[in-house]
């Protein structure tokens, strides 16, 4: 029983909580607040910021939600950001819902709706952007919620979010929503630091069970050998937890029979190559067959468990998921849903163009929501996208493919979250994904007041580890590193607003500095250590006959030197390759060795590009192709040549095969071909000279002789290696202290040069040029403002200044860069070339300073801008090109955002205000006005 002064505290505080907002904003949702969600409103409440972080779908935007309703009762404006327009749009649409379209406003850059409400959603680049320009907009501003704050880790995007948390005025309480990430104390104590008080309210608990599987061929198996899903409250390193979460015994014996099945099948291979019999065992166990992506969904299906996200790595994936699906005749709809669902997609594609219908893949993508099933990826048009997402969350599709970015954003929970792979490609090879990604990807599974449990499921594949996804779904560890760095714009606007000594002072304040300075402690240690392991090691290469690191470092030098060869061979083979590749005419007929075009292949466009050429070829299976250095590794010599019809169309399929006949007949014949160029001489005497000289002081040398050579020389190894790491430990740490403010020192110095800034008595001011910079927000902000400096844009008209507007925004992925083309009209070329030279000047700059490079000038959307500014079709503007129509919106959007910042300007040459907005208005046509959501 509880004593009187007991019962009478608690009765004061439950009379307490009854006068406050908090239970009067309770009242309005129909739902009991959890013990989390009540925390971080009792702080807010209090007048304290806080810092939430918690798993997706555990209702941490209802703390903003709270934000925004203590700004309407306390007479304040409150802004909710978002990292992406599509969730801006979505929240906008949910608070409008709530406190009425009057009070509430949307701002995304290329959207204004009611901008002077008392709440506004936006992207949280808009709120930077005023923040720079001291906007009258941020007067009487109580609450800022920062949805998604975990953004900030975004190599690319992530100094915004750091921005706006620095320089918001004092008196303004933040909200940070995060997933749930393992460091929210060390962020927590930053924003405390910069922002005052801060609370941090961190909650593991998902509010829907979540269970665990591995799908063998067909079958659904547990990962978890337990009676009670996995609780992300227990995680693999909490006392019990091996004890509670063991692995199903089954999938451990199914991994051990595969590779006994692997070792047997392999060894029996390597003994028929020797010619022998091979020595009898037991049979092979029957490997697992993996299910299909239709058989999957049927699984699901069959168990109750869709609606389902498939998580495929690849958009071609994704979009292929979807045709297998189709042609497998799969059918999750009724027929009252598939009426509901086409009515929704011609609603949606009424004003779509029927010339663009077949370029933007629309009767594929129509016949897939019919039968209940979608893609989602970047790739595609936004406005498709968004209806997936609605028939999505209205329970008519019940199968979505999708590339990780949706785990990412968009609010589409479901019953099921399947992961094909636990790889992924980064851009540069294929790496195992974090439990930070697997538990971001997962946490999909289960909505919130509908589901009883959610479900993870993992598809076997050969040398599936069950051990190794268990880990991943066991360890809750997501860290938040920072990605700030001072850019050009971010360096010339605080200077301006502050001076150069109280802007060093504010980024010695950020996040990643916060970080850096943390580190150096733990970095101190590993030197220390290894400093003590080094003097073991050297104890160990002792030797009696001499100077036995004398010794290992002549080893290690003709090591380096013998390396440095054979790289250089390598490097003048794929010289030999590229200048192969270049000399091929149309007509040529080659025999590929190796790889996706192995076979023979015609040659249909020769390419004259000296450093990646890649010929336009027809195979053998018919399909045009580019050939390229990484389709082959050793130079090619015509087989056999015939003649290309003068108008041959590749996209007919009747020419491709009349083609493709004549090469078989060519072949028969076999016809002498043009003799290729005799391939340059090997070169590198010098090399093989100095190699030899370092061999004969190797031998010459006493510790040669030592019978304890080897021994002594694998100790040396490892004490240079050890020493290497630890000259980098060092490195680091010098390089850790203050260096946010060596980076924005050195960027000073690059404005400096450019004449943006100058030296005055008090530090540093900006000159009237400098100013355009401050408006310029971008990856290529800096080369934007000097291309406008020298006349760049100057007597362009509107369908040109958009086209070069591609070169400052696009990003081509690697193997899409070629040969430069022509440019459209003779007054672009200049342009261009203005551009080149300005951007090779800057690089060479920035490599002088220590800079991070700006990017490369690109020319692929060049002519798809040109015709499409032009008012071409869709189909007329991406034709010859391997574009997706979605990213050509995707970038489209991203040429307006250019203009619209270059329209805004100072001081702008004459006319190009103008034409920067003829040039939007002749890009905002068609698929791009109608796709209203940007990524």
């Amino acid at each position: 029983m509880t004593s009187p002064s007991e019962r009478y505290a608690e009765a004061k505080q439950r009379n307490a909580y009854a006068k406050s907002e908090l239970s009067r904003f309770e009242a309005t949702l129909g739902f009991d607040l959890d013990p989390f969600q009540r925390e971080a409103c009792t702080s807010l409440e209090s007048n304290r910021g806080v810092l939430v972080a918690a798993p997706t779908g555990a209702g941490k935007t209802a703390v903003g939600e709270f934000a925004v309703h203590l700004a309407l009762n306390r007479g304040l404006k409150a802004f909710y950001t978002t990292p992406i327009k599509a969730l801006s749009n979505q929240k906008y649409q949910e608070l409008a819902a709530a406190h009425g379209g009057d009070r509430v406003g949307l701002l995304t850059g290329d959207t204004s709706i009611n901008s002077d409400a008392d709440v506004v959603v936006m992207t949280t680049e808009v709120l930077r952007n005023m923040l720079y320009a001291g906007s009258e907009a941020l007067n009487n501003l109580g609450y800022v919620v920062m949805d998604e704050v975990h953004y900030l880790a975004d190599r690319f995007r992530g100094a915004v979010w750091e921005e706006v948390i620095i320089h918001l005025p004092e008196d303004v309480l933040l909200v940070s929503l995060s997933a749930t990430v393992s460091n929210a104390e060390e962020f927590g104590a930053w924003l405390d630091t910069v922002r005052g008080h801060t609370d941090v309210v961190v909650s593991e608990h998902r509010p829907v069970p979540l269970w665990q599987h591995v799908m063998v061929g067909r079958e659904l198996m547990e990962l978890f050998a337990s009676d009670v899903p996995f609780d992300e409250t227990v995680g693999a390193g909490d006392v019990g937890a091996q004890d509670r979460y063991t692995v199903n015994p089954e999938l451990l014996r199914l991994a051990q029979a595969e590779s006994r099945s692997n070792q047997r099948s392999g060894w029996g291979a390597g003994v028929r190559r020797r010619g022998r019999q091979p020595a009898r065992s037991a049979p092979p166990e029957p490997r697992v067959r993996r299910a299909t992506r239709p058989q999957v969904i049927a699984r699901l299906d069959q168990d109750g468990l869709l609606p389902a996200i498939t998580f495929i790595f690849s958009r071609n994936g994704c979009d292929g998921a979807v045709r297998q699906c189709v042609d497998s005749g799969i059918w999750l709809t009724t027929e009252p849903e598939r009426r509901r669902i086409s009515a929704i997609v011609e609603e949606s594609s009424q004003n779509i163009p029927e010339e663009d219908l077949e370029v933007l893949g629309f009767w594929t993508w129509r016949e897939g929501l019919i039968r209940g099933y979608a893609a989602h990826h970047a790739g595609m048009l936004p406005t498709f996208k968004e209806v997936v997402e609605r028939l999505f969350s209205q329970g008519l599709v019940k199968a979505v493919f999708a590339t990780e970015t949706l785990a990412l954003g968009v609010n589409m929970p479901a019953r099921s979250v399947v992961l094909e792979k636990l790889d992924k490609f980064n851009g540069e090879s294929h790496v195992d994904i974090t439990a930070g990604e697997y538990t971001q990807l997962t946490g999909r599974a289960g909505r919130r007041g509908i589901d009883v449990e959610g479900h993870a499921v993992v598809l076997w594949q050969p040398g599936t580890d069950p051990t190794a996804v268990a880990g991943l779904a066991s360890r809750r560890t997501y860290p938040l590193n920072s990605s700030f760095r001072p850019t050009y714009n971010m360096s010339i606007n605080l200077v301006a607003q502050f001076g150069r000594d109280r802007s060093r002072r504010i980024l010695e304040s950020s996040f990643a500095q916060f970080q850096a300075d943390r580190s150096v402690v733990g970095l101190a240690r590993q030197v220390r250590s290894r400093e003590e392991s080094l003097e073991g090691y050297s104890s160990s290469i002792t030797c009696h006959l001499g100077d036995f690191s004398e010794y290992a470092a002549l080893r290690r030098e003709l090591s380096e030197l013998e390396s440095k060869a054979a790289r250089n061979e390598s490097r003048s083979r794929r010289s030999s390759t590229a200048e192969s590749l270049q000399d091929l005419r149309p007509g040529d007929i080659v025999e590929v060795p190796r790889g996706r075009l192995q076979g023979f292949a015609v040659v249909l466009s020769e390419d004259r590009n000296s450093r990646d050429p890649r010929p336009t070829v027809l195979t053998e299976d018919k399909q045009v192709r580019r050939l390229g250095t990484r389709d082959v590794d050793t130079p090619l010599e015509p087989y056999s040549r015939i003649r290309i019809p003068k108008h041959f169309n590749q996209d007919s399929p009747k020419e491709r095969r009349d083609l493709s006949s004549s090469v078989r007949n060519a072949l028969r014949e076999k016809r002498p071909a043009r003799s290729a160029e005799a391939q340059p001489a090997r070169r590198g005497n010098q090399q093989e000279m100095a190699a030899t000289e370092l061999r004969r002081k190797l031998r010459a040398h006493p510790c040669h002789g030592c019978s304890d050579r080897e021994s002594h020389a694998r100790w040396a190894e490892r004490w240079w290696k050890l020493r290497r790491e630890t000259n980098q430990l060092t490195s680091q740490i010098q390089g850790r202290t203050n260096t946010i403010v060596k980076t924005f020192d050195r960027v000073c110095e690059v404005l400096l040069h450019y004449g943006y800034m100058v030296r005055t008595e008090s530090g540093l001011a900006i000159t009237p040029v400098g100013s355009r910079l401050k408006r310029i927000y971008g990856e290529k902000d800096l080369l934007v403002a000097l291309s406008l400096e020298h006349g760049a844009w100057d007597g362009l008209d509107a369908a040109e200044v958009a086209s070069l507007a591609t070169v400052l925004v696009y990003q081509a992925k690697r193997e899409e860069r070629g040969m430069r083309p022509s440019m459209p009209g003779t007054a672009m070329e200049p342009s261009v070339d203005v551009i080149v030279r300005q951007w090779s000047q800057l690089t060479d700059l920035e490599v002088a300073h220590k800079l991070p490079e700006t990017g490369e000038p690109e020319l692929g959307l060049v002519w798809p801008m040109y015709k499409w500014a032009r008012g071409s079709s869709l189909q007329q503007a991406l034709k010859g090109t391997e574009l997706a129509a979605g990213d050509f919106v995707r970038w489209a959007k991203q040429v307006i955002d250019l203009l619209d910042q270059l329209a805004q300007v100072p001081d702008l040459p004459a006319g190009l205000h103008v034409t920067c907005i003829r040039a939007v208005a002749s890009i905002g046509r068609g698929v791009v006005a109608y796709s209203n959501i940007s990524e």
